[in-house]
């Protein structure tokens, strides 16, 4: 073997005996990132990684193509509008007001914030005045979201800071005077294990402290509800959701805040103890808009009257289609005729289509500049005739779109500010059998004017928690197959493509079904010609991490080379980090003995054998990963150093002071550069 030697990873003789199966566990010392022995650890396999790096041989072009920027559907309150913008130079993109005459004005610069590129902005929300500007930011990449507000005209600040507002929706109410918002309880009111939980709706009072907050909603149910909240644009309505972590099911309700006060609203059910998910918009008309997926897998619009919001008052807008999935709408009612525009996925494809909004007939389509994917569509909130929507595809950095319902015509409303010169790529897609007979597209993205033949190819994918895959301008994408490669993305049973059932095909006992049509979309690949076993990289984050780990373990002889991000990897204790609690109405609990029959049959961590030739892996994983801690992969590291045979190595590569999510453009070009000169070097590209 040429490879030197690895950092030595004490094993330890730790078996659990769960439903009378033991469980070996040898590094779960490596569960301490505190500890001197995984600091030493973790310190030695840097080392290691920086001597095997070598040159990053894609660094200058995945930089000059994320030197596109980026720029964000417009948010309109009155006159004024809000959106998001990122130039060439820019390390994260800033959030503008834009006053009636044109002038922009830059409200929330990360960079100017903090210069050292560690801070992000989470999340946005205007008042509905558009005077008032909720903001929420976080250092690090711990998404530890704190809740400011500042007044949009002069920029100063006249709330916050609030902290424990992470993934905390803003409801404004009228006048800007309160708004509802999610946090958590204290850590000094829960258990020390549980503090990432426990979350309450309050109403807070602009200019008041904190400790005046109302308490609205969340006393007494489940630790890892999320919840979401809402006021109509008129102030009369407000709706309350709740979701038990990511499960694809939620709760609903409302109140009329003209017959009840707003810090003792009066809820009434909408949907609940439904396994469906349900949300709701408060139309001009007077009329609810439920989009929907009870009943309707793909997803509906119905509509009923808020004041008697009962599932039996629900009636069919727009039904349910057989082939496309519902993404989102808009209606636009300043018209002779008004119209609801209705958004689409068709196999990963996004369109939007118009309908009668009265009696839901389909009157024709939105144009759109080609088959990629659409942003949301966004109008303004007192109504008119112009919707926006953001788009992308393969080779086209993000632009925003304005749809005049007038004329019937899209035209350009803004593009990316930063001109670069993308390559000539094809992109087809291809529908490939699964191991149970099941059809699966994925989308195959080459050189266009490859020669025939098997080229280098990176095959990626997700399949989890409904999440779609769809097309999106990559600089990883394109420097990769400029240089010569093909990159595949499955579309997997797991994720939404094909709506709900498709979802729930590939989660709790169906988790398998992922990690086969994953298998045979490579196996696809090789036996049509675009690439070889000797060829073939796989790479997937966070839950597609578990996808490639547990790829790796159930056929190593199918990949070359692997690039596993941020993963979920031991699933018989990834509850116990992190947000995984919140996680097992996807995978299931390792306490449930049928549900730890599933986790147990393909647990990456627990599946590593030894003397077997495992393919070249690197792991990436991100020290303020709050969401899924790194000791999955110095786990799995440690063991696959310890076990495999083959003359290919298994890095890992630790990085400090980001996290799960958002990180400076810098940040990432290093980071992809990194993975791709790991996957070019042992695919052969």
């Amino acid at each position: 073997m040429t490879r030197e030697p690895y950092p030595t990873a004490r094993r330890e003789d730790i078996v659990d005996k769960l439903h009378e199966t033991p469980v070996p566990d040898p590094y779960r010392w490596l569960e301490d990132p505190d500890s001197p022995e995984t600091k030493g650890w973790l310190l030695a396999q840097s080392e290691l990684f920086s001597r095997e790096r070598g040159p990053q041989r894609f660094k200058s072009r995945i930089a000059e193509l994320l030197r596109s920027g980026s720029v964000g559907a417009p948010v309109w309150r009155g006159e004024r509008h809000f959106f998001s913008r990122r130039t060439p130079d820019q390390e994260h993109a800033v959030y503008y007001a834009v006053e009636p005459d044109g002038t922009e004005r830059p409200l929330i610069d990360p960079m100017g914030i903090d210069p050292s590129g560690l801070t992000t902005l989470d999340a946005v929300q205007p008042d509905k005045e558009g005077r008032l500007l909720a903001y929420q930011i976080s250092i690090g990449g711990n998404e530890e979201s704190v809740l400011y507000v500042i007044d949009v005209a002069t920029g100063d600040r006249v709330e916050g800071p609030i902290d424990r507002c992470r993934y905390s929706p803003v409801a404004w109410l009228p006048g800007g005077e309160a708004f509802y918002y999610v946090r958590r309880l204290p850590s000094t009111e829960v258990p020390e294990n549980e503090t990432q939980f426990h979350r309450r709706v309050y109403l807070h009072r602009v200019g008041t402290s904190t400790e005046d907050d109302v308490m609205i909603f969340g006393e007494g149910l489940k630790m890892t509800n999320y919840y979401g909240v809402s006021v109509s644009r008129d102030g009369r309505w407000l709706q309350v959701s709740a979701h038990e972590g990511t499960a694809p099911r939620n709760d609903v309700w409302v109140a009329d805040l003209t017959e009840s006060p707003i810090d003792r609203p009066e809820l009434k059910v909408v949907q609940e103890g439904v396994d469906a998910q349900t949300g709701l918009v408060f139309g001009r008309d007077g009329r609810l808009y439920l989009h929907t997926d009870r009943d309707a897998p793909r997803g509906r619009v119905c509509v009923t009257d808020p004041a008697e919001p009962g599932f039996e008052t629900w009636r069919d807008l727009i039904p349910e289609d057989s082939e496309a999935v519902l993404s989102d709408f808009a209606i636009l009612d300043d018209l002779e005729r008004p119209v609801i525009l209705v958004g689409w996925t068709r196999h990963a494809i996004s369109e939007i289509t118009v309908h009668d909004l009265a009696t839901g007939e389909r009157l024709g389509e939105v144009p759109t500049p080609g088959l990629g994917t659409i942003g949301g569509l966004i109008e303004r909130p007192e109504g008119g005739h112009e919707a926006w929507f953001g788009y992308t595809d393969n080779t086209t950095p993000p632009t925003v779109q304005r749809y005049d319902a007038r004329t019937g015509e899209t035209t350009l409303w803004a593009a990316s500010p930063g001109a670069v010169e993308v390559p000539a790529v094809r992109t087809e897609q291809v529908v490939y059998r699964s191991k149970d007979g099941t059809d699966v597209r994925m989308l195959i993205i080459s050189p266009i004017d490859a020669t025939p033949g098997p080229r280098p190819t990176i095959l990626y994918g997700y399949g989890g928690f409904g999440l779609s895959m769809t097309p999106g301008y990559s600089a990883s994408v394109l420097t990769w197959v400029e240089a010569g490669g093909v990159y595949a993305i499955a579309n997997l049973r797991g994720g939404g493509e094909e709506g709900e059932d498709w979802h729930r095909d590939g989660m709790l006992a169906n988790k398998q079904n992922v990690f086969d049509d994953f298998h045979a979309a490579a196996e696809h690949l090789i036996a049509t010609g675009v690439t070889t076993r000797e060829q073939l990289g796989i790479s997937g984050g966070s839950n597609g991490g578990l996808l490639v780990g547990a790829a790796l373990t159930q056929r190593p002889d199918l990949y070359a080379a692997v690039v596993c991000s941020a993963p979920l990897l031991d699933m018989i204790r990834y509850e116990k980090f992190g947000l995984g609690a919140s996680w097992n109405v996807e995978y299931g609990s390792a306490d449930v003995p049928e549900e730890f029959g599933w986790l147990w049959g393909y647990s990456p961590y627990h599946h590593v054998k030894d003397s077997v030739a495992y393919p070249a892996t690197l792991f990436t994983v991100f020290q303020s990963d709050t969401r899924v801690h790194p000791l999955h992969a110095w786990k799995m590291c440690a063991a696959l150093q310890h076990s495999s045979t083959a003359d290919r190595p298994v890095l890992l590569r630790n990085e400090a002071e980001v996290g799960h999510g958002a990180r400076s453009v810098s940040r990432t070009v290093d980071l992809s550069a990194d993975t791709l000169t790991f996957l070019a070097r042992h695919t052969g590209l």
